[in-house]
């Protein structure tokens, strides 16, 4: 009997999600609530945060989970942390289900930096119009170089305005289109993309529209994770589970 807690916010989460359904594998998608309007799932949905370490202990050993999957966003380094203790905890069995982080191709300008501090201060200088492309969790930070035009990508609407003078909220969901993030950029006279490297397709037409522009990216590297046994496919998943 499979009861499988899988850690979502991510279109490789509800990729898996919808596989597991069909193999008629009991799942539960947990979501961190960041997103007012979620798609809906085949599965049951649970929406919040667990309480830290201790919170999900308890839910793990509740609900007689048999296995973890992390399929969080790479950049979700405290939930990821987390689960990794917690399945030390119970024993529960975990696996992350990630992806590979992005790497610069012949035509990229890519100027790497550790962090979201290190990110913000790079932005100091002249003013420069901005594709910021890191959600709304990062915005306040950027508060800092008020001196730069900002446009800004976001799910949902911001429930109070970002801390940015100057700045464009364009609401959409990924997964994007390069030839219409092209446009974009070309409408907005963006002179500089930051982004996480978030690895995957859904969110990488910003760098090719960036390359094809001749475009600088700001780019910003992953967070440090425990050890943990990861896979980078679905099926490298299911194998783990039924195997």
């Amino acid at each position: 009997m499979h009861n499988i807690l899988v850690l979502g916010g991510t279109i490789e989460a509800t990729r898996l999600v919808a596989e597991l359904a069909r193999a008629g594998l009991g799942t539960t998608l947990s979501y961190a609530g960041r997103v007012e309007r979620p798609k809906p799932q085949p599965v049951p949905v649970r929406v919040g945060g667990f309480g830290g370490v201790e919170g999900l202990v308890a839910y793990l050993r509740a609900h007689h989970v048999t296995h973890l999957i992390d399929a969080t966003h790479p950049f979700a380094a405290q939930m990821s942390a987390h689960a990794v203790q917690a399945a030390q905890i119970t024993g529960v069995p975990l696996l992350a289900l990630t992806r590979p982080a992005w790497t610069p191709v012949p035509g990229d300008d890519w100027h790497r930096v550790p962090d979201i501090p290190a990110a913000v201060a790079a932005l100091a200088g002249p003013a420069r119009r901005i594709l910021l492309a890191l959600g709304r969790m990062h915005l306040a930070g950027f508060a800092a170089q008020p001196q730069h035009h900002y446009v800004l990508r976001l799910v949902d609407p911001p429930e109070v305005p970002p801390p940015l003078p100057d700045h464009h909220i364009i609401l959409d969901r990924g997964p994007f289109d390069a030839a219409a993030d092209e446009a974009l950029m070309r409408a907005h006279r963006i002179d500089l993309v930051v982004s996480k490297n978030a690895g995957g397709s859904g969110a990488q037409a910003k760098l090719v529209a960036a390359r094809a522009l001749g475009l600088p990216v700001l780019m910003i590297d992953r967070p440090a994770l425990p050890n943990r046994r990861e896979a980078h496919d679905i099926a490298a998943v299911l194998d783990w589970i039924t195997g």
